[in-house]
């Protein structure tokens, strides 16, 4: 069991209906602030719709594409899934809220929160960083930070092998 995870929206149906015992404990609270001073600002993503220039079938891709992110597929994306809605209305929905308890929490973070870096080798990035601050009792802060840096290097230089 994780004691800490970003992706709660994504485990939560999940452990609801596989893991009811577990489920018993699961809780989330907001993204940790670094600095007193400073509000949180988590890095959010997307399922980032998008029709290609070279589709066969663009009116059908772009219909296709609406109804992914309309009111009802958010629903179900968000309650079945996980999926955090894009569409601001359902955060104020009571049976939303009811089933999503965490809704305000996410609704939150999103209001606040950053972009991810603008890069095609951001999982690249995400690795490199994750596996070398995981887990956190192995952190040597200079060599940790040093190592970062040059696996960071060699993902923007799409080079080196990730960990």
């Amino acid at each position: 069991m994780a004691a800490f995870e970003l992706n709660y929206p994504f485990v939560y149906p999940s452990m609801k209906a596989n893991n009811p015992e577990l489920f018993k404990s699961f809780r989330w609270a907001p993204y940790p602030q670094v600095d007193a001073n400073r509000p949180a600002r988590p890095t959010i993503g997307g399922i980032d719709l998008a029709v290609s220039a070279y589709s066969r079938h663009p009116d059908l891709a772009f219909e296709a594409a609406l109804c992914l992110r309309n009111r009802e597929n958010q629903l179900t994306a968000a309650l079945e899934g996980g999926l955090p809605p894009t569409l601001r209305a359902l955060y104020d929905e009571p049976a939303f809220m009811k089933e999503y308890p965490f809704s305000k929490d996410v609704l939150a973070a999103l209001e606040s929160a950053s972009v991810r870096p603008i890069t095609p080798v951001y999982q690249n990035v995400s690795i490199a960083v994750s596996h070398t601050l995981s887990p956190p009792s192995g952190i040597e802060p200079e060599s940790s930070v040093d190592t970062i840096r040059e696996q960071i290097d060699d993902a923007l230089r799409s080079e080196g092998v990730i960990p």
